[in-house]
């Protein structure tokens, strides 16, 4: 803390004081005033946007002349000179055909044009909030080119981009005002579930690659900025209000409401605040398959059914009614049997909720560009969440906190954020321990049996009938038996069962995730292109961050308290411009160290070249390497997952996670005790790849220890104006090494694996337990793809039309285990048309999607993702007397259910009416 507060008065002490005060309006060819354009200090790092009324104040310690740039997406820039202090100024923006100029920070960490950014970049603002056809400004974020959104309930929503995703999507990452959104037990963002209010957000950038030698080892595979607006700059009440219906065959209609308030006021040039608040209920979609992915076709009949969404039938075992009864080999046979499971909809509320709010103090104690920022926001939720099983998630809440200090040229940003699961359980867990609290599995399987035998007899002795006829009767008499009394949803005696469950945290008997886990977070940046007369922007940085692991027991080995770990790292970026401004070369290096691995280096060297009379054709291309840390999870979970037990491999886990098992009462015999005690080492270090078992030839394995993760991107794209046409297209490539991965490993009971003997007795047995492990695959994995994107207009009209393509890359005939989770469409194709004053006030959009079909990996399930269609659309009407905007419109008006993910709900229909004001 000592060194934090020398680095932070330090840093005060270079900020420089404002000299210069300029001040005026922004408008457009019709006078009307234009909230969020950019006013930017031409050649410096220093600028500002405008408010909703357009107006602006800048504030700088140059001295006059100098010049100002102005740009708005859809306007052509405009600079003009500034000869004098306190001069008022009225800026005038054109309508233009190109979104090029508009201004980016995400890229570098210093503003710059789309144009000339080094890597590719989308940027979603003010003007396409107010178009979106998306229920919410976030959903809308799916139209962008190569963006992906994988739709895991009505209020998550997780964003991809350039394939490797699941709904745990640790490879992307997102800032909300700087601050990491990532939940830090679950490890991954929750969408916006406990994010950002849309009357709030200022500006929406997404990198859609590999930013490691910034931002460190989360920026892996992309990373989305969200920036809020700054009090100073936007006053004033704002609200919305969104009603509509949300309609999905297995879920029917049901109502769906969302609305939000902003407010803001600077009480002086000194100080100002902010509060915002945001509530949306609605029913979630109901996920309702009965598919047994294991055997195809089969349905409730079959005594080994699985459903998809049915829970509890997952525990089964093999039935030897010939040993049961006493009878020789081939008198009744055996069969897999399966318990009698519950629809998830008796298991899940399907309400779901987002309530966000934040307050912020904003002060600038020397009205200048100094500013000082006390930020805390809050979210709770209530949604499902699909990992290795499908989690009922509710009341969960993350909380941020933040103080920042900074300027035009430096900011320093301590944060700490924290989660809670709230009443968050396990619905697989849930059906399963009912069933157990009601009949234990032995005495189920016993009760099936003893009904089977007779019957099974009977059919054959009595009745005449074949083996096959006979079993089938059989199965349906055993299962009865077996059921009898069994607990019925919507019973007191369900209901009393299944609370004493989702409230119990031990998963052999309960279902309760509980998860208070955090992590401090501080970070700092300082550009001295100020102290070296611009001769080249230079800009040095740090971070650090502190791990507190915090699940008592049920997700992490913490049993016995929290776990705390940290990482650190620094990074130095140098950009220049040569040859007459046209050339742009960045260069970016980052060291990074966790507490567990080697320090790592990420360098990303990038040009840009600009081209044309008029400048208006730009070639670049880089090159990077970047890592991804293994995650809490990867590290310290020790989680029994039902198929399997999940065990971290961080060096310090191998020994905490320490369970009890009882040996068949044939290794007892061989070993002369009932129980045996197991401990995460084993997965690693005494184990039998899973895969070879069920290939019939048990293979001993030794796991190694999971390392960090690298890539090397390589990208080369071009950004143009055409005539008429705004044409951005990048192609990139992707090598993996050190890929994360996880195996599946049987571990005895007794003897060593790869012994020869006893150790094959225990598999023969069933004396052994599968764990998952965490590692790195030896496979050389690639991936590769291309976006375009052209943007026109017709008159007055926006056309824009978009193609994305990815392709993984990967000797799957060699590493047929292994598990990507690339989860991507080959081909994808978005198109918009609008019209943003098709006449005075009156606006509409409609925007298209089409994703090629793909197979989705996860834990959870596999399984192929049919292509689909979406249209959504939108018509709004502007009140400018009392500044509100009305809008009408509806996603997936084709009607036509679809799924992004194996395992979730088919995504319905969303049709809404909104009313915002003071947008």
């Amino acid at each position: 803390m000592k060194k934090l507060m020398f680095v932070s008065l330090m840093l005060l002490g270079l900020a420089s004081y404002g000299q210069t005060t300029v001040q005026g309006k922004v408008v457009d060819e019709n006078n009307e005033p234009i909230p969020g354009a950019n006013v930017l200090l031409v050649g410096k790092a220093e600028g500002t946007t405008t408010d909703f009324d357009g107006n602006f104040t800048f504030n700088t310690d140059e001295v006059p002349p100098f010049r100002l740039q102005f740009s708005s997406i859809g306007f052509s820039d405009f600079i003009t000179n500034v000869t004098s202090n306190n001069q008022t100024l009225t800026i005038t923006l054109s309508e233009a055909n190109t979104m090029l100029d508009e201004i980016v920070i995400s890229a570098s960490r210093t503003p710059e044009r789309i144009f000339e950014s080094p890597v590719s970049v989308e940027r979603f603002g003010l003007k396409e909030i107010k178009n979106t056809t998306a229920e919410s400004f976030y959903g809308g974020l799916q139209n962008l080119k190569g963006v992906d959104i994988n739709t895991n309930s009505l209020t998550f929503q997780s964003i991809n981009t350039r394939g490797f995703a699941t709904f745990a999507n640790n490879r992307f990452l997102q800032l909300v005002d700087g601050m990491d959104n990532t939940a830090p037990g679950l490890n991954f963002v929750l969408g916006n579930l406990v994010g950002m209010s849309e009357l709030d957000v200022q500006s929406v950038e997404i990198l859609p690659g590999a930013s490691s030698a910034l931002y460190g080892a989360g920026a892996f595979n992309g990373i989305l900025f969200m920036t809020s607006k700054n009090p100073f700059d936007f006053q004033g009440i704002s609200a919305y209000a969104k009603g509509g219906v949300t309609t999905q065959d297995a879920a029917g209609s049901n109502f769906y409401k969302d609305f939000g308030v902003r407010a803001a006021h600077a009480f002086s040039d000194k100080v100002a605040v902010k509060a915002n608040l945001s509530v949306l209920t609605g029913e979630d979609w109901h996920a309702n398959s009965r598919v047994d992915l294991n055997n195809p076709g089969a349905d409730r009949s079959n005594p080994a059914y699985d459903g998809l969404n049915v829970y509890g039938d997952e525990v089964s075992t093999t039935l030897d009614f010939d040993a049961a009864a006493g009878f020789p080999s081939g008198t009744v046979g055996s069969a897999t049997i399966s318990r009698t499971g519950y629809d998830e909809a008796d298991l899940a509320n399907y309400n779901a909720e987002s309530v966000k709010a934040d307050f912020a103090v904003h002060i600038r104690p020397f009205a200048d560009d100094l500013e000082v920022i006390l930020n805390s926001r809050i979210g709770r939720g209530t949604t499902i969440y699909q990992g290795a099983n499908r989690y009922a998630v509710a009341g969960f809440t993350m909380q941020q906190h933040r103080l920042e200090i900074k300027n035009d040229n430096f900011f320093v940003r301590g944060y700490i954020v924290s989660e809670n699961s709230g009443d968050a359980y396990d619905t697989r867990f849930a059906a399963i321990n009912v069933n157990r609290a009601w009949k234990s599995d032995t005495q189920w399987f016993t009760d099936y049996a003893g009904a089977y035998i007779p019957t099974y007899l009977g059919g054959i002795q009595g009745a005449g009938l074949s083996p096959e006829e006979a079993s089938a009767q059989a199965h349906i008499a055993g299962r009865q038996a077996a059921d009898q009394g069994r607990l019925i949803p919507g019973t007191p005696a369900f209901e009393s069962a299944f609370n004493t469950v989702i409230n119990n945290g031990d998963l052999t008997t309960g279902a309760k995730f509980i998860d208070k886990t955090k992590f401090r977070h501080v970070n700092g940046n300082y550009n001295i292109a100020h102290l070296i007369d611009d001769w080249a922007d230079i800009q040095i940085g740090g971070s650090f961050r502190e791990y507190e692991l915090n699940s008592q027991g049920t997700i992490f080995t913490d049993i016995d308290g929290p776990i705390k770990y940290n990482e650190y790292g620094a990074y130095l970026q140098v950009q220049k411009k040569f040859l007459d401004d046209r050339l742009k070369f960045t260069g970016s290096a980052r060291y990074d160290k966790n507490e567990f691995f080697d320090g790592f280096l990420s360098p990303r060297v990038s040009f840009a070249y600009t081209l044309g009379e008029e400048r208006n054709h730009n070639l670049r291309v880089s090159v990077q390497q970047g890592f991804r840390n293994p995650t809490t999870q990867d590290l310290f979970i020790g989680l029994n997952a039902g198929r399997a037990i999940l065990v971290g491999s961080a060096p310090a886990n191998l020994d905490r996670d320490v369970r009890t098992f009882e040996v068949s009462e044939s290794g007892q015999a061989l070993i002369g005790q009932s129980t045996v005690e197991l401990v995460g080492r084993d997965a690693y270090e005494n184990a039998y790849s899973t895969a070879s078992l069920q290939a019939g030839a048990p293979e001993a394995v030794n796991t190694p220890l999971v390392q960090p993760e690298e890539i090397t991107a390589f990208e080369a794209g071009y950004r143009g104006q055409v005539g008429k046409f705004t044409i951005d297209l990048s192609g990139y490539y992707n090598s993996y090494s050190n890929f994360l991965a996880n195996t599946t490993t049987a571990v005895p009971f007794y003897g060593e694996a790869g012994d020869g003997g006893l150790s094959l007795l225990a598999l023969q047995n069933g004396d052994f337990q599968v764990y998952q492990t965490y590692t790195n695959s030896e496979a050389d994995i690639n991936s590769y793809g291309a976006t375009v994107g052209v943007d026109t207009k017709l008159g007055n009209f926006d056309l824009g039309v978009n193609y994305t393509f990815a392709e993984l890359d990967i000797d799957e005939g060699r590493y047929p285990d292994l598990r990507t989770n690339f989860n991507t469409p080959k081909h994808k194709v978005k198109a918009s048309f609008g019209n943003a004053a098709l006449f005075k006030n009156f606006g509409f959009n409609v925007n298209y999607r089409w994703s090629d079909s793909y197979f989705w990996e996860a834990s959870f399930a596999d399984g192929d993702i049919p292509a689909y269609t979406v249209l959504d659309a939108q018509v709004n009407y502007s009140v400018p007397s009392i500044k509100s905007i009305f809008k009408l419109g509806g996603s997936n008006l084709l009607g036509d259910e679809y799924y992004t993910a194996i395992g979730t709900g088919f995504i319905g229909s969303i049709y809404y009416l909104s009313w915002t004001i003071n947008p």
